[in-house]
């Protein structure tokens, strides 16, 4: 099927665009401020790029290109696209264009995040279902033990649920790098707390196949042609069931 015979439920065609996020166009369809085709449009209409959708009389842009960007996101940032909160992540990356970010990283964390304006992607990298690895390195307020590698491994008791087993390796006295598929509210600090450690510095260095390698706190870069290549490869299968509230917070 070709993109321009796609149907698609008009608030999101409305989103990707760039004209506003989905519950902006619902209200206003709700306000009747939407024609497709001359006619009144109607909430939980589908529509086709063949379809001549006006906004106030006005026509919407084009659909914009994909952009992925990686993002190190420095301590004291908040993952909001809230721009009346300080210190939003949205003004620190200073993108010409709408984009959002792929889940969260803590205020008091630090390391990679994706920016995207592509909304269909984002439950494809978020959601445990698809076991796609995020990799932290983390460093804990006392030494390690091996009890403590061995039961963050299995998983433990945290927000009703045992975490997922995951891969642990310590890498110095009170330093470990852990890979999770999960991405729970605040999941390694309270694998931590119930083991009796408290984190004291949290770093994403991977999202799947991308590595924040040299990439310096507060610095972006765009996806390279391979990256996304093998991003869209990596989650054509996955689902795009929308997570649960519980899984809306990563480390």
């Amino acid at each position: 099927m070709t993109e321009e015979a796609t149907l698609y439920r008009l608030n999101k065609f409305i989103s990707d665009t760039g004209f506003c996020s989905r519950r902006q166009a619902d209200a206003h369809i709700a306000a009747g401020d939407v024609t497709v085709n001359g006619q009144l449009a109607e909430m939980g209409l589908k529509v086709s790029y063949a379809d001549t959708v006006l906004i106030k009389g006005q026509p919407l842009k084009e659909k914009p290109k994909r952009v992925y960007l990686a993002y190190h996101k420095p301590v004291g940032i908040t993952c909001t696209t809230e721009r009346h909160i300080a210190g939003n992540i949205i003004d620190a990356v200073k993108y010409p264009e709408r984009i959002f970010p792929i889940g969260r990283l803590d205020k008091p964390s630090e390391g990679l995040i994706f920016l995207t304006n592509d909304g269909d992607i984002v439950n494809k990298v978020l959601r445990a279902g698809n076991a796609h690895e995020k990799e932290y390195v983390v460093s804990v307020n006392k030494p390690i033990s091996d009890y403590f590698i061995k039961k963050m491994s299995q998983g433990v008791p945290i927000l009703g649920t045992v975490t997922l087993p995951c891969q642990v390796t310590q890498i110095s006295r009170n330093t470990f790098k852990i890979i999770l598929t999960q991405g729970l509210n605040r999941q390694i600090r309270r694998m931590a707390e119930f083991l009796g450690y408290e984190v004291v510095k949290l770093k994403r260095i991977r999202i799947m196949h991308i590595r924040l390698a040299e990439l310096k706190p507060g610095k972006w870069r765009l996806l390279d042609p391979i990256e996304i290549k093998m991003l869209d490869q990596l989650v054509q299968d996955s689902s795009k069931v929308a997570a649960s509230a519980q899984h809306d917070h990563e480390e």
